[in-house]
Order: structure tokens, then C-alpha cells, then sequence
């Protein structure tokens, strides 16, 4: 037997042991498949977008459009008045074209997400078919559709839904321009195109996310090839020196060379630079808060968001259902061996578990974890289960249909009922009549204390919530005097106590309202909590004497 090295051997238990199916060359659009593609998604993501906001992000990320709409502002996205400059802009300017079009509404902010988690679905249909087939492509959007940890969490208004459909579309056309061993330019500059789209999300995730899954199957699929004529061979090389990437190579091989990722980071760089250049213009500080604070240092020494590095486990067990039942067999089946060529697994679902991993594995290596940043991983994985389906019993078995109809009965139950319940409990303004009286007067100052409450903002149209920390609380009470009276949101459970600890005797509390209630139950208290997210108590603290004003806080 010949001897190979360690890469060599990496190399042929990936391309000749583990997925060394032949592909299946059947491509076509099926009217019928397209439809479910296209329908059940819809059903799912859109009926019910109208739901109280979540504190905090989909506040924020509700309020800030709006600002940028009121005072067409389309380049230093702001909050509560204030420039906001932890993330970029992309997300914020569509759901402000949303807000244009069909008024503003949680419904027309929402749309926003839910259209790209529809998208990311029809891209794993319409693009995945083209490296693993029709039916694998058909069952990778089904499992995807279903998906409770996706659908029921993208949808939401956060950033990770466009991220995930921007790096979904940016790996599957960045796969298919190489994977045939001739670099395909049309798609090369759509995966491009697509991954500047993610850096104007979310920052350089993105290209994290394209790059090493492709180099690192460049490297497992072109390791241990068969040899290659002399003819390819360069002149004056050995036959064992290395080929350029590409170079030769058969199935699986990434023929990307130098000016290919010149060009690529050139469409990246156009996509980005407009924005980049005219907010450095305004605020200069922008660029090393942004990517040295919310990249590096988030992901190097996390100053929130502390968790542990298994976090991300359980997560996907339970948010890919039923895929993850299908993700035990498909291990099973994977370290058995099969015997029957279309039995096993092709090398490009090698590569798309590959890509799923990847994901799974960086964001776990993060010192900072939220439920959210693992969802470029799902749409990867169930490509791997999709292909696993088509090519075994799973694929004419009822268990199949079954399993993805009873997951759809439950998310749709879980968006037509448990989220807006859920939601309206934990709202801020889930209970207008506490709350509403103490904001409606514009002429009124509001202030936060120690955090944003930006969905009741939303809600009262304001934009003049200032939050003040706890550091600046010394201000605050000096401000105080200069007013007739000053509203105070307490959006920790423990200010207001702390607060009356250290109130000055010059400023008295006129009005005092508590949103904290008692399901009667412990268990029901700790799930669903004692007071609304982001909400907790809100005062009215007038002066003794008023000093003559001198401006608002």
C-alpha cells in the first residue's frame, strides 16, 4: 500500500471514505417542490409579525430606523437622539425603506427578518440543488423551514437574520463557482457581493465565515487526488511538488488564485467603502469602537454575554428539530459505512457539514455567546441532513413527511399563540394603561435609568429618552431641580430601591408605579419573570424648590 502523510491520510478518509458518493446529477426545478418551498415558509414567518417588541434589541433595532426616517438621517444611525455606532447600517436602512412603505409598525419592521429567512430558504433550495441535487436541496429547505431554533428565532428583529441569509447565499455561490475545479467568475462575484452585504451588517463575520470551510475542503479534496499527468505537470518541478491552488485538479478542487480574491475583496471593499468613508467623516471614533470593541475585543475578551464554550450544544439540538434526530442516524450512518456508491454522502455534503461545523465551532470560541449568533450554522446543516435524506430509506419513508408537518403544526402554534402571549407578558408596553400616562407629554422629560427602554420610545414616538448611568446619577438629581418634574424609567429590578437609598432630600417621589406581578407559582415567576424585559418601576421625582431650567439632559 503506498504510503501517505497525515494530510494525505485526513484527505482520503474525507474524499474516499466518508463522502465518496457519486453525485446525483438530477438538478431540475420541480413546480410542485418550489411551491412548498415558497408557501409553507410564507405561512409560517408571515401572519403574525405584529407582536409587542422585545426589550432590548428589537427595541433598539425598531427605534433606530425610525430616528433615521424622522430626520432623514441615512448615515450616523442614531438612538434616542444620541449617535449610535456599535453596529453598521444595512439592517437599519431596510427596515426604514420598510417603515416608508407600509407605515411604522412593529408588522413593517418585522418584515424585514422574515423576508430573510424566507430568502435564505429558497437560496438553500434554488443554489443547493446545484451541488446536491433536486430532492436533497427540497428536504434541506424543509428541515430548514421547520426548524424551530431558525425560523421562530431569525425572524425576530435582530441582525442575525440578514447576516444569515447575506453568509447563507455568500457560501453557497462562493462553493459553486469552485467546486467543479474551474472557478466560475459569475458566481465568485455574487458570493462577493453577498459577503459585503454581510460586512455592512455585521462587520467581517462574514468573510470568517466563506473562507475557511472553502480552503479548508480545498485542502481535504486536493491532498490525496489520483496523480496528474505528466502533461500538467510545470517544467522543472518534481512530481511531488505542489500544483497552484487549483491547478489540475479534478472534482473538488478550489481554483481561486490571487487576482480571484483581489477581485473579491475589491467588490467587498466597493460595497462597504461609501458608508465607511462618510461615517468616519462624522464621527471619527466610529471605526476603532466598531471593529477593535464589537469584533476584536467582544470576541477575545468579552465584556457581556459570558458563557461556556459547550452553550452552543444544546441550542442546536433542540433549535434544529427534527433534524437532529436525523443528524443521529446520519452520524450513525456515517461512521458504519456504506457499501452502495448512492448510499453515501458526496463530497459536497462533506463540505456543507463542513461549513455547519465551522459555524458551530467559531461562534463556540467566542467569549461572547447569544442564542442568535448560531444561526448562519443551521441553514449548512440541514444542506448535510437534506442530502443524507435523499440518498437513504428516510427519503420514501413517512417518517420523513411526518416529522417535518407535526414540527410545522408546532411552530405555527408557537407563532400564532405562544409568541404574542409571550411577548405581550414581557413587554414594556404590554400593559399601556401603567405606563402610557407617564410618556405621552412630550414636554416631559423622560429619562432611563441605568438602561435604554427604547421599545416604549418606539411606542410614544420619542426620541428625547435619554438613559443615564449609574455613574452619572449625581447629574441627574442636579438636573432634576432645573425641571418641574422628570419621569424615571427603571429598567433594573434593583434601582429603584438603590435609588431611594441615595435620593437627595431637596427632591421628593410625587408618584410611585411598580410593574411587577406573581403568576402565584415560583417555577411560572422564574420563567417568565416578575417584571416586563427592560422595565421594572417608573417614578415621578419633583423638586422642592425649582431652580430656573437650563435644558434638558
Amino acid at each position: 500500500m503506498e504510503s501517505r502523510s497525515f494530510p494525505g491520510w485526513l484527505s482520503f478518509l474525507f474524499t474516499r471514505v466518508l463522502f465518496s458518493g457519486e453525485p446525483n446529477a438530477d438538478t431540475r426545478i420541480k413546480p410542485w417542490a418550489f411551491a412548498i418551498v415558497l408557501l409553507l415558509p410564507a405561512a409560517i414567518l408571515y401572519p403574525t409579525l405584529g407582536f409587542h417588541l422585545l426589550e432590548p434589541d428589537e427595541g433598539r433595532y425598531a427605534q433606530i430606523p425610525k430616528e433615521m426616517l424622522t430626520h432623514n438621517s441615512w448615515v450616523v444611525p442614531t438612538l434616542q437622539g444620541e449617535p449610535y455606532l456599535d453596529k453598521p447600517p444595512l439592517m437599519y436602512w431596510l427596515v426604514a425603506l420598510s417603515y416608508r412603505a407600509f407605515g411604522v409598525t412593529p408588522e413593517a419592521a418585522r418584515l424585514v427578518p422574515a423576508l430573510c429567512v424566507h430568502l435564505t430558504i429558497l437560496a438553500v433550495y434554488l443554489i443547493g440543488r446545484l451541488s446536491l441535487g433536486e430532492r436533497g436541496a427540497f428536504w434541506a429547505a424543509m428541515l430548514l423551514s421547520v426548524a424551530p431554533g431558525f425560523v421562530c428565532i431569525a425572524r425576530l428583529l435582530l441582525l442575525d437574520g440578514l447576516l444569515t441569509l447575506c453568509v447563507t447565499v455568500s457560501v453557497l455561490c462562493g462553493f459553486e463557482a469552485v467546486r467543479t475545479g474551474v472557478l466560475k467568475p459569475g458566481w465568485w462575484i455574487a458570493a462577493a457581493i453577498a459577503s459585503g452585504l454581510g460586512f455592512l451588517t455585521k462587520g467581517p463575520i462574514a468573510e470568517m465565515l466563506l473562507f475557511v470551510p472553502l480552503w479548508t475542503y480545498a485542502f481535504l479534496a486536493r491532498t490525496n487526488l489520483t496523480p496528474q499527468p505528466p502533461s500538467l505537470e510545470r517544467k522543472g518541478e518534481s512530481e511531488k511538488a505542489p500544483l497552484p491552488l487549483g491547478e489540475g485538479l479534478g472534482r473538488g478542487s478550489a481554483p481561486a488564485r490571487l487576482r480571484h480574491y483581489i477581485l473579491f475583496f475589491s467588490i467587498v471593499i466597493a460595497v462597504n467603502t461609501p458608508w465607511y468613508v462618510a461615517m468616519y467623516r462624522e464621527q471619527p471614533q466610529f471605526l476603532g469602537h466598531f471593529f477593535w470593541q464589537h469584533n476584536v475585543m467582544r470576541f477575545l475578551q468579552p465584556f457581556d454575554h459570558l458563557q461556556p464554550i459547550w452553550y452552543y450544544v444544546p441550542i442546536l439540538l433542540g433549535g434544529l428539530l427534527p433534524g437532529t434526530i436525523l443528524l443521529v442516524a446520519y452520524l450513525r450512518d456515517l461512521m458504519r459505512g456504506e457499501q452502495s456508491a448512492y448510499a453515501r454522502p458526496t463530497s459536497a455534503a462533506g463540505f456543507w457539514l463542513l461549513a455547519g461545523l465551522w459555524c458551530a465551532f467559531f461562534f463556540s470560541c467566542s467569549g461572547s455567546k447569544l442564542p442568535t449568533y448560531i444561526l448562519p450554522a443551521y441553514p449548512f446543516l440541514c444542506l448535510a441532513l437534506g442530502e443524507f435524506v435523499s440518498r437513504t430509506r428516510w427519503n420514501k419513508s413517512m417518517a420523513t413527511p411526518a416529522m417535518v408537518s407535526v414540527m410545522a403544526a408546532f411552530v405555527l402554534f408557537v407563532h400564532h399563540v405562544g409568541v404574542p402571549w409571550y411577548a405581550k407578558e414581557r413587554s414594556p408596553f404590554g400593559r399601556p394603561e401603567l405606563v402610557e400616562r407617564f410618556v405621552a407629554d412630550h414636554d416631559t422629560s423622560v429619562v432611563c435609568f441605568p438602561r435604554n427602554c427604547d421599545s416604549l420610545a418606539f411606542y410614544s414616538d420619542r426620541s428625547d429618552m435619554r438613559n443615564v448611568r449609574t455613574r452619572d446619577v449625581n447629574q441627574m438629581f442636579v438636573d432634576c431641580h432645573h425641571r418641574e418634574k422628570t419621569v424615571i424609567l427603571f429598567t433594573h429590578r434593583e434601582s429603584l430601591a438603590g435609588f431611594k437609598e441615595i435620593l437627595p432630600p431637596s427632591l421628593d417621589i410625587q408618584e410611585e408605579v411598580s410593574l411587577r406581578r406573581k403568576y402565584g407559582r415560583g417555577l411560572l415567576d422564574s420563567v417568565f419573570g416578575v417584571t416586563p424585559w427592560g422595565l421594572c418601576d417608573v417614578i415621578v421625582v419633583t423638586p422642592k424648590h425649582q431652580v430656573p431650567p437650563r435644558g434638558k439632559i
